[in-house]
């Protein structure tokens, strides 16, 4: 028995053989180890997403927080920006009082990132209730004060005189302004 097997049908028998072998050879020595990377590969970049996704949302939450902190804290944010002034403060103040004195500003010290000056004012009142709403104004005010004790209050017939010291403070950016613009 003879094949009789075409040179053509050779032709194509060994191509296909030189194929399959291709294929097998390149399946064998670049797909499968590149897909075993490719997996690795894809479940690290799920973590990360996964990871990202996470601080992304803690971020919002954050960003939320602190902008409503922002908004809730706004007049105190501005104060801690202005400067302090005796004649604006005297002025918006002296309601409360018969007379109202600022004496000297010492600069006290440096408190992190604060500068504080220590006022000491000398008043005259009519009755204690309008200190307390000086003190309820003060809070109110465009400034960062913090009333000192103890607060002396003397009677002297009709009015009350009393004297504090109070302490102004300013950020050390507010500072350095001030003395440029001197």
């Amino acid at each position: 028995m003879k094949i009789n097997i075409s040179r053509q049908n050779i032709y194509l028998l060994s191509l296909s053989i030189f194929l399959l072998i291709f294929v097998l050879l390149f399946s064998f020595l670049v797909l499968i180890p590149e897909g075993k990377e490719y997996r690795k590969q894809r479940t690290s970049l799920n973590k990360a997403k996964l990871e990202l996704r996470k601080y992304s949302n803690f971020n919002d939450v954050i960003l939320d927080k602190l902008k409503q902190l922002q908004s809730d804290n706004a007049h105190t944010i501005t104060a801690f920006d202005t400067s302090f002034n005796a004649k604006r403060f005297q002025k918006q103040h002296l309601a409360y009082f018969s007379s109202l004195e600022l004496l000297k500003q010492n600069k006290v010290d440096n408190e992190d990132e604060f500068v504080v000056y220590e006022v000491n004012t000398t008043s005259f009142i009519d009755s204690p209730q309008s200190f307390y709403e000086f003190l309820d104004a003060v809070n109110k005010s465009d400034w960062i004060i913090g009333i000192n004790f103890p607060i002396n209050f003397k009677r002297d017939r009709k009015m009350i005189h009393s004297s504090f010291t109070m302490k102004v403070y300013n950020t050390q950016k507010v500072e350095k302004a001030m003395l440029e613009a001197e």
